[in-house]
């Protein structure tokens, strides 16, 4: 598999990650619905075998669960043939089975040997943080960051869902070796600011959800989105409900037309447009079992001409514009 260097002087990197948010099952807020454990672990071994060489993880994911199951599986893979972890801090269990938000000192300190303990590894390849909240603890969250990197409980460190501005004041402290935007061609905001900033300052993007939490692979419908489970955090996602969800699958049935006529899958389109960017160092694809990732990989060797670009440019300026009007609608009801 093809792979780019994270950054100016990280380690290369397979342009497909493995995405561990939906294994870490329906019991916590952000979950996906339950999950076969042993298929987790199966998938995990399968992404390696099949060139993967980086995992993405994080500790909030059901509360710890994914974060176990990626540990589960390394310890099935051969040490030479382990893949880079990564991981994130910032987003903590409050015991009550809400997420609290954390990224004062000790709270992070405390996260790192927990995540060390459960992936049952010395050393965090990528520990990020995961989301900028709150905002005013950002500085001392990424200080702790730049302390444990000194101290060999991590080797690289980078971000999560954070604002260039937010990138410019950690940059101040201490050098950011990547950024985690979420980047899919129905949700491009990354590409305002977050992708021209990383680019400039040679920052590695490591981008989530190229697949649109599912969306984009070709094989959601109204039906399935009606029948998510009720642990099943998209439920509660505007894009999987009307009228969203109507114009999303227009747009997917157009998209999918032009991934028919090149000969690939409508996932495999989604992810190479994502890795398009040359800012882009990997995309980052969640896999709830072998059969998913050995599609999904396919992505990697994929290239998109600019013919095909533009198709796929002025259907996603299509469905901006519907998404405005009845956002318009909408709002005059009011």
């Amino acid at each position: 598999m093809r792979q780019r260097r994270l950054g100016t002087d990280g380690p290369e990197v397979s342009v497909i990650g493995l995405g561990t948010w939906a294994i870490g099952g329906g019991d916590w807020p952000f979950g996906w619905g339950s999950q076969d454990e042993q298929d987790a672990i199966n998938t995990i071994v399968r992404a390696v075998e099949l060139g993967v060489n980086w995992i993405d993880t994080a500790a909030v994911y059901g509360f710890g669960q994914s974060e176990r199951l990626v540990g589960k599986a390394l310890a099935a893979i051969p040490e030479s043939e382990r893949p880079l972890i990564a991981t994130k801090c910032g987003r903590v269990d409050n015991g009550d089975g809400s997420i609290g938000k954390s990224l004062a000192r000790q709270s992070v300190i405390a996260e790192c040997e927990a995540s060390l303990q459960r992936l049952g590894v010395e050393c965090i390849d990528l520990y990020q943080m995961h989301w900028p909240e709150p905002d005013e603890q950002i500085e001392e969250g990424w200080a702790t960051l730049i302390d444990l990197q000194k101290q060999g409980k991590v080797r690289y460190v980078g971000v999560s869902n954070h604002s260039a501005t937010q990138m410019q004041r950690l940059s101040q402290i201490g050098a950011i070796q990547s950024s985690q935007p979420p980047y899919s061609m129905i949700a491009d905001e990354a590409e305002a600011s977050v992708l021209p900033y990383c680019g400039q300052q040679g920052i590695g993007v490591i981008c989530y959800s190229p697949m649109g939490k599912g969306l984009l692979t070709g094989a959601f419908d109204a039906e399935r989105a009606t029948n998510l489970e009720e642990n099943d955090h998209r439920r509660h996602d505007p894009r999987f409900q009307s009228p969203q969800l109507e114009i999303n699958l227009r747009f997917v049935r157009s998209v999918e037309q032009i991934a028919e006529r090149l000969g690939w899958t409508m996932a495999e389109l989604a992810i190479a447009w994502v890795l398009r960017r040359s800012e882009v160092t990997s995309a980052i694809v969640g896999s709830r079992s072998p059969e998913q990732i050995e599609q999904t990989v396919l992505a990697a060797d994929r290239d998109l001409d600019e013919a095909v670009l533009d198709e796929v440019d002025r259907l996603i300026h299509m469905r901006k514009t519907l998404l405005m009007s009845v956002d318009g609608v909408q709002r005059a009801r009011v």
